[in-house]
């Protein structure tokens, strides 16, 4: 496994863990020399990442501009890129962001989890 596809897999493990700093660093390594289009739907990732770490630090308004930002960029790939469930990821990220415009919270084992896609 290279050393991008190895801190790609430790990045989602770690988003899946609640260490939404930590996944980011692993991400940003891979984001760095990544082409288009995948460097926007990295950048796009991390911030969803970073959004999250916001909201467990109590910066609110970071988290959600991060995640309106994050959302917007993953939004343009299709619903199974780079073999994630990804259309399930905004789906539970939409539910936070109507959730905090709505002014509440969902409760904390709600937080979002990246699935990989089943089939090869």
């Amino acid at each position: 496994m290279s050393q991008s596809a190895d801190l790609w897999r430790r990045g989602i493990e770690q988003f899946n863990r609640r260490e939404f700093f930590e996944c980011h660093e692993s991400w940003e390594q891979v984001w760095l020399p990544a082409p288009e289009p995948d460097k926007t739907f990295l950048q796009g990732i991390i911030q969803v990442a970073c959004a999250f770490h916001h909201h467990l630090r109590g910066n609110g308004r970071g988290a959600r501009s991060l995640l309106r930002r994050g959302l917007a960029k993953i939004e343009r790939f299709p619903a199974d890129y780079r073999r994630l469930q990804l259309g399930a990821l905004r789906e539970q990220a939409r539910r936070w962001q109507e959730a905090w415009r709505a002014g509440g919270n969902l409760p904390v084992d709600e937080l979002p989890v990246i699935e990989r896609r089943n089939n090869p």
